[in-house]
């Protein structure tokens, strides 16, 4: 792949993509947590998904080991594990293009199309994981608040979601540093969810997929 789309993207943008042998390299750094399926990881310039992509292979790697046996199981774990990455984008065809990616290989690993409630839900997953925004205001392109779904896998074909708040998220991280006058809070004082759902299954991840609105590009 080209590390760049244009030298004009670059000027404006500073746009440049890190090549596969980099990327491989850098997770191997921390290659026990990219092989966790529900280990989270963010990128704030996540361009096409070059990072995403290989972190969610190495997670898929993990399901096939761990569940390949059960069709039921694997295909659930194989969502958790996309569930568990995460996004932001300034360019609008890029987030696109990751999207896109990102899906692909979810897609090619449970041999999926479109007409499956899976597929579906994957994509409507990835629309609440992967957005379109500037990851230092951490507001999305339209001006609202960066908000995340936590997702958690409760078993039996059974998802949770817990919105949070970036913003909150990051002035929260800062509690609990050493020597402050927060260091000693529970983490249940202080991330608390913008918001809660009740359980939801693939089936009804894959209607609100349908019900909500897309994104233009």
């Amino acid at each position: 792949m080209n590390t760049i789309k244009s030298k004009q993207r670059v000027a404006d943008h500073g746009e440049v993509f890190t090549p596969a042998w980099m990327v491989e390299a850098m997770l191997d750094l921390v290659k026990d947590e990219t092989e966790r399926i529900d280990s989270r990881f963010l990128e704030p310039a996540c361009g096409s998904g070059n990072f995403l992509v290989q972190i969610l292979q190495r997670k898929l790697a993990a399901v096939e080991l761990k569940y390949g046996k059960s069709d039921f199981e694997r295909r659930h774990y194989a969502l958790l594990g996309l569930m568990c990455i995460y996004g932001i984008e300034l360019l609008a065809d890029n987030i696109a293009e990751c999207r896109a990616n990102v899906l692909e290989i979810l897609a090619e690993y449970l041999h999926l199309d479109g007409s499956d409630d899976l597929y579906r839900a994957a994509s409507y997953v990835l629309a609440q994981n992967l957005l379109h925004g500037d990851a230092l205001t951490m507001r999305t392109h339209d001006g609202r608040p960066i908000t995340f779904a936590e997702w958690g896998y409760l078993g039996r074909g059974k998802f949770q979601r817990r919105d949070f708040r970036l913003d909150t998220l990051t002035q929260s991280a800062a509690y609990g540093a050493e020597g402050t006058l927060f260091a000693d809070l529970g983490m249940h004082e202080i991330f608390t969810p913008h918001k809660s759902y009740p359980p939801i299954t693939v089936s009804e991840l894959a209607a609100a997929f349908g019900d909500a609105p897309q994104e233009a590009a």
